[in-house]
């Protein structure tokens, strides 16, 4: 019975896991309209500003975590190393500057929650009161 009840709680919290949501959140001061398009337009450097005309500051993880991978897929609709290559072609040629890139969710949540104008992915455990979830991916 008790080997049954570990099995049970263990499945558990695999399944918890598996469910865990990600989020694209900004800076809870941050009143702009934030769409899934402007998110995409932002993220691929093709819009550098939200639509209060304020300068955004994007956030992003490491190369090969799980939260950036799905939103890679997911809301930009391209694999990693689609989006790796992507941003070197946008660096080479003056075109654009690839987000700020952090080793964790929670390094994410506390530059987003830090900066007026900011913009990040993160897990959506982190959220507090510092962000303001935009786009649930």
């Amino acid at each position: 019975m008790n080997i049954l009840k570990f099995v049970l709680i263990g499945f558990g919290f695999i399944s918890f896991s598996l469910f865990a949501g990600n989020v694209v959140v900004v800076n809870s001061q941050n009143n702009s309209e934030v769409t899934t398009a402007d998110i995409k337009k932002l993220y691929l450097g093709k819009k550098g500003a939200f639509s209060n005309g304020n300068k955004a500051e994007l956030a992003t993880l490491n190369s090969g975590n799980g939260v950036r991978e799905t939103f890679n897929s997911s809301v930009l609709n391209k694999s990693e190393s689609q989006y790796t290559a992507y941003w070197a072609k946008m660096a080479f040629t003056g075109r654009g500057v690839p987000p700020k890139e952090f080793t964790s969710p929670a390094e994410v949540k506390a530059f987003v929650g830090s900066k007026p104008n900011a913009i990040g992915i993160i897990d959506d455990s982190l959220v507090d009161s510092t962000v303001k979830v935009v786009l649930n991916f």
